[in-house]
Parts: structure tokens; C-alpha cells; sequence
């Protein structure tokens, strides 16, 4: 134990073991689709996922043993489903694990449509879409690498959408968001404030 660490009520956490198992961590949960070589499609819940700068980039973790990391490399592409709470157990079920003849029962009960920018599907009832063509792939963070992509489209739920005649609070309270709090819990977002920016934030 650090002493000087102690003294201001802080426990070091040695960086020779994950630290994200001692603390909870705010991230989205989405699920990432891609087409698998048979031709079926796929889908896998994400948590370490976020948007790339400012400009229309997202990117994923994911490790080469995955099918999702080896679909998005062989395709170039990939979707993002972003589900609503109300879909919190089926997005869990989309991680179960495959049975007899490499097949998924789970996606069976995933309603999807088409995507239209590339060969993909999306979910149903989920709040904001994304179409992906894979950007790059960085292999370097151990048994994990970073799957990135440029978004060519995306597809907004009308509720879900800021507008300028609509508080932003109001429109959380109409449209909660599903976060996951890692490892193992997930919360509704429904209240928000505005953040204090000072003179000259860059935004």
C-alpha cells in the first residue's frame, strides 16, 4: 500500500492486474452485426465501444478469437445496433453461446431488417443505428484489439432525435438510454443536467 496515496483516502490498484474489476465503468451497450462466411448474419454485444473524434468514426474492442472480429476483417463492414433498456435481455442473449451445428438459438428471437449502405442487419426497436465500413484494425492491446470503422449512414428512432424545439432533458425522460456499468450491472438513463461549460470551452 502506498502511504502517501493512503493518506488522502485513495487505494492503489497495481497495473500487473485489470483494474476494471475493482471499480464500475459507464459505457454504452450496443450490438455489433456482421456477416458471417456462410452468408447468415451475426450479432454480439459490445460495452467498449465509443465514437472515434468528431468526425463519423466508431470503434469497438473485440479479440481475434471472435467471430465478429474475424466477420468485420473478412467483409470490410459492420453494423451498430444501440438498444433501448426495454431490450436489456435480449442484448444478453445475443452473448449466449453457440449449440450443435455452430448455431446461435439466441438469434432467432432478434428481430433485424436490412441495413442499406452495406450487407448487414439491424435490430428492431433499437434507438440509433449505425453503418459501418471497417476503417482499421489495431491488434496491439494483448488479447484484444480495437475493430474501427467509418459510419457511411445512420438511422435515428424520430423520438430519439435532438431537435431545436425540444429540451434535451425532456427528450432523455421520453427516450431513456441503456448504459452498462461494468462489470455485470446496466442502469436507465432518463434525468440528465446541463453540463457547466465555462467561456471558451472547446467544443
Amino acid at each position: 500500500m502506498d502511504e502517501r496515496m493512503s493518506e488522502r483516502g485513495l487505494v492503489t490498484l497495481r497495473g500487473d492486474h485489470p483494474i476494471w474489476e475493482r471499480i464500475f465503468a459507464v459505457a454504452p451497450l450496443v450490438l455489433v452485426g456482421t456477416k458471417e462466411e456462410e452468408g447468415e448474419y451475426d450479432l454480439a454485444p459490445k460495452h467498449m465501444a465509443i465514437q472515434v473524434g468528431w468526425g463519423n468514426y466508431f470503434a469497438f474492442v473485440c479479440t481475434p478469437t471472435h467471430r465478429t472480429y474475424s466477420n468485420a476483417r473478412r467483409e470490410r463492414a459492420f453494423t451498430v445496433s444501440f438498444p433501448r433498456p426495454s431490450q436489456v435481455l435480449l442484448t444478453s442473449l445475443a452473448a449466449s453461446p453457440r449449440c450443435d451445428g455452430d448455431v446461435k438459438p439466441a438469434m432467432g428471437l432478434m428481430h433485424t431488417f436490412p441495413a442499406v449502405r452495406v450487407d448487414g442487419v439491424l435490430v428492431e426497436d433499437a434507438y440509433l443505428h449505425l453503418e459501418c465500413e471497417l476503417h482499421r484494425v489495431y491488434d496491439d492491446f494483448e488479447e484484444n484489439s480495437i475493430v474501427s470503422g467509418k459510419i457511411l449512414e445512420a438511422h435515428v428512432c424520430e423520438e430519439a432525435i435532438r431537435r431545436a424545439d425540444k429540451d434535451d432533458r425532456d427528450l432523455l425522460m421520453d427516450a431513456p438510454l441503456l448504459a452498462y456499468l461494468s462489470p455485470g450491472r446496466y442502469s436507465r438513463i432518463t434525468e440528465s443536467q446541463a453540463f457547466p461549460f465555462h467561456a471558451g470551452w472547446p467544443l
